[in-house]
């Protein structure tokens, strides 16, 4: 019996995730209209990364990453939570939670895509073309449906902060693959988080004036609360540990999950943020590209091993 305790424990995680870090794109939605993006992204990833640090440092009396992991952490930090984070951040600005999280979920497309153009990787074949037609045509759905009912303007610079942001965590993720580091991936992601406080409050003060502490209200404190609380502890927590435990193919369904719930529960808190049939055709058609994708790519790695 107490062998499947580590496989249910990894399918709670892995529910937790995916509701959880989907919820936590709306937490982020509530938190932009009276905190600044970048300083409402720095403030949160100071504190749960100073959490985690005090963690790993006083209770497992972990050593202080050296000068070489500090640069990869400095670069991981950049390309995860400055820009992967910060943007996305600032992009529910101007689009929906749940558009935002959608086009999230393209990054395992622009993985292939840039393996293909820039690392010469020969990963493109009929059934990945296919998936990543259908990521492109859904996300286009969900584009055109709402492109004529917000500012327009507004509309199109939230969808380019969200695509940029997405491109930024692929990178991150290629970084990750390609160099391991030989930390504690939650120690790592502490400091990865604290330092990417540091550059997103500089980025906060260049965009625009910072707000007093004392007048972000219980709205917003809360907002912050639930994201540096459920979203950078216990669910990233809970991330790890499914993706030790499950394979690859359930752990990945986190990614197609976390796009929908932010999506219903964004229309469901935010009233101008309707379901339309075209809207959740279009999503439903982005996550089977997706899903297309990454089946292929996983096929393809078994062929090989073989």
């Amino acid at each position: 019996m107490n062998s499947n305790k580590p496989l249910t424990r990894s399918y709670i995680a892995l529910a937790t995730t995916s509701i959880v870090w989907g919820t936590t794109w709306v937490a982020s939605s509530i938190g932009v209209k009276e905190i600044p993006p970048f300083q409402m992204a720095a403030i949160r990833q100071f504190l749960a990364g100073t959490i985690w640090i005090l963690f790993f440092l006083v209770v497992k009396k972990l050593p202080i990453p050296s000068f070489k992991e500090f640069l990869w952490l400095t670069l991981l930090a950049f390309l995860m939570f400055v820009f992967g984070n910060g943007l996305s951040t600032w992009s529910l600005k101007h689009i929906s939670t749940g558009f935002s999280a959608l086009i999230g979920a393209l990054y395992p497309i622009t993985v292939v895509v840039i393996e293909f153009f820039f690392f010469k990787k020969s990963n493109l074949n009929k059934l990945t073309l296919l998936g990543l037609l259908l990521g492109i045509a859904g996300i286009g759905i969900v584009f055109y449906e709402n492109a004529f009912h917000n500012n327009q303007s507004h509309f199109i610079l939230g969808t380019i902060l969200s695509a940029v942001a997405m491109i930024a965590w692929s990178i991150g993720s290629m970084v990750i693959a390609r160099n391991k580091i030989n930390i504690n991936p939650y120690y790592s992601t502490g400091w990865q988080m604290l330092i990417s406080s540091v550059m997103l409050l500089v980025m906060a003060m260049i965009k625009e004036p910072l707000i007093p502490l004392g007048e972000i209200s219980a709205t917003g404190w809360g907002a912050l609360a639930y994201l540096i609380v459920a979203g950078s502890l216990i669910t990233f927590g809970a991330f790890v540990y499914s993706m030790k435990y499950l394979p690859p193919a359930i752990f990945s369904l986190y990614a197609y999950l976390n796009p929908l719930v932010a999506m219903f529960i964004g229309s469901w808190v935010h009233h101008h943020e309707k379901l339309t049939s075209n809207i959740i055709i279009g999503s439903v058609v982005t996550l089977i590209g997706v899903f297309t994708v990454n089946y292929s790519a996983k096929r393809k790695e078994q062929i090989m091993e073989q």
